[in-house]
């Protein structure tokens, strides 16, 4: 790498399979640096990295217990040269769908992790990647991968909407501190639309009398209506890179197609 290369920081969190995954594999590229924020660290992707001269840090963590994550990831930013970064970028993309069940008939536990997952890791590593390049010179950007779901009810998903439509406010949140400072990051909760991924096979496998709109996810896949995780990913980047990134706090790739 030339000294004149710019040099980019993302951080990504759900990269070990679906969009997660097309996602970090477009993102390597010469010039950046990808931390992975996943259950198991992916030899496939560091042979990749290795091969275009990307820099890939995996970490194997749990975001059900994403406070030590959050000190963790504020420590090793602050050891990063952030003068040398043209941009730094997090990207919240876990998620979890805890059994497709009525409220009432919901384990406690399952609930509990669902929400850590979706809603509080994401708050917690906002917080610690905000803090900890409150500083940098760079472009700074937040993109939370949120849902359709998480501004349309649904039954038996209630955990799962409540972590959407949680992460959706408190990108709002978000952008209202940031617009007060001189360099302030851009935020943006993106809905990416529908994806052929392990959600998709796990809402049509739901028991139907649990789940009175099964029926409408089966029609997506016998319809061709689903994105590939790869063509979502391109998407969700192709949003992310938007001279407007941020404009809107709240939105989704199919509101209009990226300038």
């Amino acid at each position: 790498m030339t000294p004149t290369t710019p040099h980019h920081l993302y951080i990504l969190t759900g990269a070990s399979r679906g969009m997660g995954r097309a996602m970090a594999e477009q993102l390597l590229a010469p010039g950046h640096t990808l931390l992975t924020l996943a259950r198991r660290p992916d030899a496939a992707l560091a042979a990749q990295a290795g091969a275009v001269g990307a820099t890939l840090v995996q970490w194997a963590v749990d975001l059900a217990d994403a406070a030590p994550v959050a000190a963790r990831l504020a420590d090793w930013l602050r050891a990063q040269d952030g003068a040398a970064l043209a941009s730094a970028t997090l990207i919240n993309n876990a998620g979890a769908i805890p059994a497709i069940v009525p409220l009432r008939d919901a384990d406690p536990a399952e609930l509990a992790s669902a929400l850590r997952v979706g809603l509080e890791a994401p708050m917690q590593l906002c917080a610690a990647f905000l803090s900890a390049t409150r500083d940098w010179r760079g472009a700074r950007r937040v993109l939370n991968i949120s849902s359709g779901l998480g501004r349309r009810a649904m039954g038996s998903q209630a955990a799962y909407c409540a972590a959407k439509a949680g992460m959706d406010h408190f990108t709002r949140c978000l952008a209202l501190d940031e617009a007060r400072l001189p360099n302030g990051a851009r935020v943006c909760s993106l809905a990416p639309g529908v994806i052929d991924t392990d959600m998709q096979v796990q809402l049509r496998g739901a028991d139907a009398a649990a789940f009175p709109d099964r029926g409408s996810f089966e029609q997506l896949k016998q319809g061709g209506a689903l994105s590939s995780p790869r063509d979502a990913a391109h998407r969700v980047l192709a949003w992310l890179d938007r001279a407007d990134f941020g404009a809107n706090p709240v939105a989704d790739v199919r509101d209009a197609a990226p300038t």
